[in-house]
């Protein structure tokens, strides 16, 4: 078999941006961020398997639980804009991601909020604080037609 020369594409490292429609003033973008960035994590199953006599059911999920941690320069005033927002109310509604290639569309998450706010270190070493959002993220769309 030839080689079949399949472009690999790029990876853009400042591409990688948070965008809160309900509060622009908590959007990440690279230059408020450290060089841990933006990570994704999708928990749980997007479908389960029920046992039978003789074999199995399919059950697939309507949403998988994301996380989405942030590492957040406390330089640029992002630490303390988040800071407030969780002094406020942790609520942030939808969240769009957005990925470091632009051959994966933007991940779009619903009913947001802020779960966590990582170590501050004030030793003067340290940049970044991570902060955490989780969401809901819809799957298995089809479903809704059955």
């Amino acid at each position: 078999m030839a080689n079949p020369r399949i472009a690999q594409g790029t990876i853009n490292q400042i591409r990688g941006s948070i965008v809160v429609p309900n509060n622009t003033n908590l959007n990440i973008t690279a230059p408020q961020l450290g060089k841990g960035k933006i990570a994704i994590r999708f928990t749980g199953q997007t479908a389960s398997l029920i046992l039978t006599a003789t074999g199995a059911v399919q059950s697939p999920e309507p949403y998988v639980i994301v996380e989405v941690t942030a590492d957040i320069l406390k330089t640029t005033g992002m630490a303390q804009a988040y800071r407030g927002q969780t002094e406020l109310n942790t609520s942030l509604g939808e969240i769009r991601v957005v990925t470091d290639t632009s051959a994966l569309q933007d991940y779009t998450f619903s009913n947001c909020a802020i779960v966590s706010v990582g170590d501050l270190p004030l030793d003067g070493t340290a940049v970044e604080q991570r902060i955490t959002i989780q969401g809901i993220y819809y799957i298995n769309s089809d479903m809704w037609n059955a």
